[in-house]
């Protein structure tokens, strides 16, 4: 049984999820313990709940230690079953952080799934559906797997509410995929607001076009009546290997056009790195790419975040990562 510390490394839920993730993909068993150890609130909160009883419905296993606050969980899988399933979470918990979890199994399953995600769409500790959309699904496509989302309704924090609809038919094998250069730039950018005044969208797009020089037909503004309340900026960088995605949320007492800055700035960084993976996208390709067996991508110095997640999934694949600083910018991660 292979056994984690959940406190290592940057100690959060990530761990958990990726352990869970590639337990049902190898069909090896973990104990992991100091679960969310560097949290403030440790151990399983009803999010991690729900992607620990989603993974084990889906891969057959067999768990202790599933309940709220449990610092400590034992995980030894059976067989993956892919199917439909509906997996709500009843918080504004992310959706996608439980659809990140379950991904790795249902990416080698020897069938289709259907899932029905409810809960967060829109959260700031999380891949928004956005990224998912735009540029996190299209990446897996060019390996050979075939994962569509819809968004149904959002859900923003903290009322949740939100409801993802997603399609997978996993590939007999994953390709490598290289992603090493950026170039051919453009931009887009939305602005959704819900049950929030239409004049916050329009201020945060208005800072986005005179600063990123986007024409009008680039930009688009979303009102909605109910769902919220809620406010996402998304800035969409287009280049010839990918479109990164780029989110800023509205809070209160902050302003539109802070908001708007803030994002900018992401998009800055990213641009001034020259490297088509931001540091979200990088964490999130690294499974997919231990599962295709090789692959290598260019990104901004890995985070915390991003080597501890290398350390898990070394726990159960026997590949080797290699991370080589290429600029005074820029990262090569390669399997």
């Amino acid at each position: 049984m292979i056994e984690i510390d959940g406190s290592a490394g940057e100690g959060g839920g990530q761990i958990l999820r990726s352990t869970l993730g590639l337990s049902m993909a190898t069909c090896q068993p973990f104990l992991i313990t100091g679960i969310r150890a560097n949290r403030k609130k440790p151990g399983l909160m009803r999010q991690h709940l729900t992607a620990v009883r989603a993974a084990a419905e889906i891969g057959s296993a067999v768990v202790e230690g599933a309940e709220i606050g449990s610092g400590k969980l034992v995980f030894r899988p059976g067989e993956i079953r892919p199917g439909s399933y509906h997996f709500s979470i009843g918080t504004a918990g992310s959706c996608t952080l439980v659809f990140q979890c379950i991904l790795p199994a249902l990416l080698v399953a020897d069938g289709p799934s259907n899932l029905v995600l409810e809960g967060g769409t829109h959260n700031p500790k999380a891949p928004p559906f956005d990224f998912l959309e735009k540029t996190f699904l299209p990446l897996l496509h060019q390996m050979g797997a075939k994962v569509m989302a819809t968004l149904d309704r959002p859900g923003f924090y903290p009322a949740g509410g939100g409801r993802l609809q997603i399609t997978i038919e996993p590939a007999q094998a994953l390709r490598p995929i290289e992603l090493l250069s950026l170039a051919n730039i453009g931009y887009s950018a939305r602005a959704v607001c819900a049950q929030l005044p239409s004049h916050i969208g329009r201020r945060e797009l208005r800072v986005v076009q005179d600063e990123l020089h986007i024409s009008d037909e680039k930009i688009e503004q979303v009102q909605l009546d109910t769902y919220g309340p809620g406010n996402v900026l998304t800035i969409f960088v287009h280049s010839d290997q990918l479109t990164e995605t780029f989110t800023g949320f509205g809070r209160r007492n902050v302003s539109a056009e802070k908001v708007a800055a803030e994002t900018i700035k992401q998009v800055r960084n990213y641009i001034q790195a020259g490297s088509p993976a931001g540091p979200y996208l990088a964490d999130q390709l690294l499974i997919p790419i231990a599962l295709a067996g090789s692959g290598c991508m260019r990104t901004s110095r890995p985070s915390s975040h991003t080597l501890t997640n290398i350390a898990v999934i070394k726990q159960f694949f026997d590949i080797d990562f290699q991370v080589s600083q290429k600029s005074d910018l820029s990262w090569e991660i390669r399997v």
